[in-house]
């Protein structure tokens, strides 16, 4: 389910509200939802994983397809990672070092400078 919204400026930006489980199951999906709406012209596309608490290497590679994407369009993704056990997947396949990850919503749609 995508939800539309404005950062501040002129910055056209989508978040994409990501599912409790990113796995083999529904990865491809997800990740295409992502291309999707980077495709439409956003500058930046936002993956809310509030409410993901499970994201397996099918996962990180969906995330990581995107973030190429995104840098082919001359956009960027964004994640937003409350769970521990997200973060280490993210950690371990070297994509905290590649994707800006916010620990909230807010702080990612924030007008302040982003990391």
């Amino acid at each position: 389910m995508n939800e539309t919204q404005r950062l501040a400026g002129a910055t056209r930006s989508e978040v994409v509200s990501m599912p409790a489980e990113l796995d083999i199951t529904n990865a491809r999906l997800f990740g295409e939802e992502l291309i999707a709406a980077l495709v439409l012209g956003n500058s930046v596309v936002i993956a809310d994983m509030t409410s993901t608490t499970f994201c397996d290497s099918s996962g990180a590679r969906a995330l990581a397809i995107a973030h190429r994407q995104a840098a082919a369009l001359k956009a960027e993704l964004w994640l937003v990672v409350a769970a521990a056990s997200v973060l280490r997947t993210l950690s371990l396949s070297g994509l905290d070092q590649l994707i800006p990850i916010y620990p909230s919503l807010d702080e990612a749609l924030a007008p302040a400078p982003h990391p």
